[in-house]
């Protein structure tokens, strides 16, 4: 009976009362005895049968919304206490999802190696699909992990025909791409117990020959005839002499292999070619300082980052697919459109162009008002811990935004670089899928915070993880000092690198006689046991008034003005205030010069003085937001209309800006800058 429903449907709303209970209450109430049957109650309510139907609808209506409605994310640990103090040390913390102060080692105890990874993803994923790749405008093709299993055995067993020894003082070099075939190498490595050696263009040509040197490097594994040139060349300089094989995935020509058997270099097609210990070496990552099973991730950062091969091997445990980009940076959102990953790892700097993107196309003040309200309650749910992309709003709203990356985004991880606290609490909203954040280096194997699942607070890079204990230590000349829960992060535990290939001076400076590693990033803990990094020992500089500055903070304050792509800021010990390079943001300067009444084309408005001084002011009153310091400020810029590129050698691999390269390059205009510029 449709009393019947409403009584199950108000127990469902209060549940501190029995059905039983309710209805002895509703008996009494009406004057009936317990035995008799609702439908006799029915007939003694002094309501129509319209009335009961309509209040049966909307209870039935009510517990339908109860049964179905989005549930918030537990966390595991306390958000509010997410780190332990060690040992009574408030500076000096822990995971508070370990129980004591042991470490983790090791997450499967059938999983210690990179290799032993990969075995169990056979098994997780009972074979299926491991690696994507596509071709343009065609849909993406897998290569099942029984297959890569089998292709990785295959090239192993081939480098061991070519003399490699199998043990991890063997160094395998490869320069290549981003694709398949990489990481099958990879895993060849692996299977083996050889150590892989990415190289990559942007190290230059001289840094390549040293790591090829300091390494002891035979054989290197090239993708096109191109970069297999550019080593052989060196070869028939005497600059590499130990360099005696190349292996090719691409077709070569035979003007080449004539050209490689002259100096006695073996040249081989990729398809022509016992597990380690967990202490051994698994990849030498030179970085640029040198001279769930049905998931799927998008692989497009180069695997010669640690951390991509770190996403690759974590999704590998699990089973999971990893789709590869066409190569192209200008096809990049049509394969994340295609490829529809369910995991996706980010650089701060493409989230930035994405909450750019999104506010610049809503011009009108309707849609404006619209956009703020939806993102202002899908942040209210996010502080209830309910993260989803099926809401009204994400159906009116935020569709579109979603399709933009696939549609099936359930979770993003952003490194690399510091990221706006707006900026992410925007995208969470929008995107409606988690945004992880986390902080580490290349020499702490990745990462050593991670933001907490559940915990949807932005400003901080998360809690440690379970196998690194997290430190602050003083810096008295920035006035970083513990007391105040400040100063320079140092990281210790098995994640931390054993050290620089050969090069013990250079280990000595990053490892202490304690094991610790020293970072040069300044970090603070904060009251919940989370770590927020707030400036940079290392690129540090003086100005003639005794001022540090941290130019690399200031950058990331400038990089939320709204014409700002790039921006580089300088400074000078024998000057006593700073200027910079700034490069405008091609998508909307035009149309945000025209907004101030300046025309004229990207070219033309970046020699334009009257704009140059607007995108002065803009800086100036985002630094003054910020909390920037008067000294902090830039007093002079020169805008420069061609983006910071790896191609053009002024970004790094994982786009941090080369500071002696752009130095050099503007040297002229800065020091123009400082010629005419009066304080």
């Amino acid at each position: 009976s449709i009393l019947y429903i409403l009584t199950i449907n108000v127990h469902l709303s209060l549940s501190e009362m029995s059905v039983n209970e309710w209805l002895r209450s509703l008996c009494s109430n009406l004057g009936h005895s317990e035995s008799e049957r609702p439908r006799s109650i029915l007939s003694s309510l002094p309501l129509s049968t319209p009335s009961l139907l309509g209040l049966g609808a909307l209870a039935s209506a009510i517990a339908y919304w109860l049964m179905t409605r989005p549930r918030p994310m537990r966390p595991s640990v306390d958000l509010q206490a997410q780190s332990v103090a060690v040992d009574g040390d408030p500076c000096c913390r822990r995971s508070a999802l370990l129980p004591d102060n042991k470490l983790q080692d090791f997450y499967y105890e059938d999983s210690k190696t990179a290799y032993a990874i990969f075995q169990r993803g056979i098994k997780v994923s009972g074979g299926g699909p491991c690696l994507g790749y596509r071709k343009p405008g065609q849909p993406y093709e897998w290569i099942s992990y029984t297959e890569v299993a089998e292709q990785a055995q295959l090239l192993g067993s081939g480098l061991l025909a070519k003399g490699c020894q199998s043990n991890s003082s063997q160094f395998v070099g490869i320069f290549a791409q981003n694709r398949p075939e990489w990481t099958i190498s990879q895993l060849a490595c692996y299977t083996y117990s050889m150590v892989l050696v990415p190289l990559y263009e942007t190290l230059g040509m001289e840094a390549m020959v040293h790591i090829l040197d300091l390494a002891e490097i035979s054989l290197v594994i090239c993708d096109c005839e191109e970069k297999a040139a550019s080593l052989l060349e060196n070869k028939e300089k005497g600059v590499s002499p130990k360099l005696s094989c190349l292996v090719l995935f691409d077709e070569f020509s035979e003007a080449f292999l004539e050209r490689a058997k002259k100096c006695d270099v073996e040249v081989l097609k990729y398809a022509q070619l016992i597990p380690p210990q967990p202490e051994d070496l698994a990849v030498v990552c030179f970085t640029s300082g040198t001279t769930g099973r049905d998931c799927c991730h998008l692989s497009m950062s180069t695997l010669t980052m640690l951390n991509a091969s770190l996403f690759q091997v974590t999704l590998f445990c699990h089973g999971a697919r990893v789709g590869f980009y066409q190569g192209e940076i200008s096809l990049l959102m049509d394969d994340i459109k295609t490829l529809k990953p369910a995991f996706l790892p980010v650089v701060p700097r493409l989230l930035n162009r994405i909450y750019d993107k999104i506010l610049g196309s809503v011009t009108s003040p309707l849609r404006r008002t619209l956009l703020n309200f939806a993102v202002r309650r899908k942040q209210a749910e996010l502080r209830s811990g309910v993260v989803r992309n099926d809401s009204l709003w994400d159906k009116l709203v935020f569709k579109k935004i979603q399709a933009s990356l696939g549609g099936k985004l359930r979770f993003a991880l952003t490194t690399s670089a510091p990221i706006s606290p707006t900026v992410l609490s925007f995208l969470r909203a929008t995107l409606g899928c988690v945004i992880f954040e986390g902080y580490g280096q290349t020499e702490c194997t990745g990462g050593c915070t991670f933001s907490m699942p559940g915990d949807w607070t932005a400003g901080h890079v998360g809690a440690p993880v379970p196998g690194a204990l997290v430190k602050v230590v003083d810096i008295p000349e920035m006035n970083y000092l513990t007391k105040n829960q400040e100063g320079e992060v140092c990281i210790k535990g098995p994640i931390v690198f054993k050290g620089y290939l050969r090069d013990p001076e250079r280990t000595a400076e990053a490892l202490d006689s304690d094991g610790w590693l020293h970072t040069g990033d300044v970090g603070q803990w904060l009251p919940n046991g989370t770590l927020r990094i707030i400036d940079r020992k290392k690129n540090i500089f003086k100005l003639s008034q005794g001022e540090y500055i941290a130019p690399e903070k200031i950058e990331n304050v400038y990089m939320r003005c709204v014409p700002v792509l790039q921006v580089f800021v300088h400074g000078d010990s024998l000057q006593s205030y700073l200027i910079g390079i700034v490069v405008p943001d091609p998508e909307v300067f035009v149309d945000w010069a025209k907004e101030r009444g300046i025309v004229g084309s990207h070219q033309e408005l970046c020699q334009n003085p009257d704009v140059k001084n607007a995108v002065l002011e803009d800086l100036k009153d985002v630094g003054k937001k910020a909390g920037l310091k008067s000294f902090e400020q830039v007093k002079d810029l020169y805008l420069h209309p061609e983006m910071f590129s790896i191609a053009n050698g002024l970004l790094t691999p994982t786009l941090k800006s080369r500071r002696n390269d752009i130095r050099r390059v503007f040297q002229e205009q800065l020091s123009a800058m400082y010629s005419k510029t009066t304080i």
